[in-house]
């Protein structure tokens, strides 16, 4: 299991970036199966704990470690406390750091399509209607058309319904 050496040291950063970029294959991030979250879980648990207490917050200075803190809070954590309401329970500080990026011009100097697309995420993830809708062009320009098609329909979710049907059937 990884552990944060201290909340300043990269290593752990690099460590989930590596994972999620490297050794997954973008069909483990959008399907449900159990022996992936339990990988997440044992590699990352500690980090995603570490997060979700504020204790990464040095993180949040340099790009590519605030990425990884979004990771933790924005995705690790809907695979580590799948079907608890905890799943949710980083969308809050991951959007802020999703619209801090954007700000900052981090999204919009990331080469990598695919690091976009997860900076985005967060705005995707929100139950705000006009988070998601501010988010589509975004996705368009930075991601691509299939995300800001699953933005699309979720803001439609939100606009019938809103919020998430699917968080509260849990």
């Amino acid at each position: 299991m990884l552990h944060p050496q201290t909340n300043t040291d990269p290593i752990g950063a690099k460590a989930v970036l590596h994972f999620w970029f490297e050794d997954c294959r973008p069909w483990q991030w959008f399907r449900q199966r159990d022996a992936f979250d339990a990988l997440i879980k044992e590699r990352f648990g500690v980090l995603v704990a570490s997060a979700l207490a504020g204790q990464l917050a040095s993180w949040e200075q340099e790009s590519d470690q605030a990425l990884a803190l979004v990771l933790l809070l924005d995705q690790f954590t809907r695979q580590v406390y799948r079907g608890k309401p905890q799943a949710y329970s980083g969308d809050v500080h991951a959007l802020a750091l999703s619209q801090r990026a954007l700000a900052n011009g981090w999204i919009e100097a990331e080469p990598q399509r695919v690091r976009r697309q997860f900076w985005l995420m967060p705005m995707l993830h929100s139950e705000n209607a006009a988070v998601v809708e501010r988010a589509i062009p975004l996705l368009e320009r930075f991601a691509d058309s299939g995300t800001a098609d699953v933005g699309r329909a979720n803001l439609m979710e939100l606009q019938r319904h809103g919020h998430y049907r699917r968080r509260r059937q849990r």
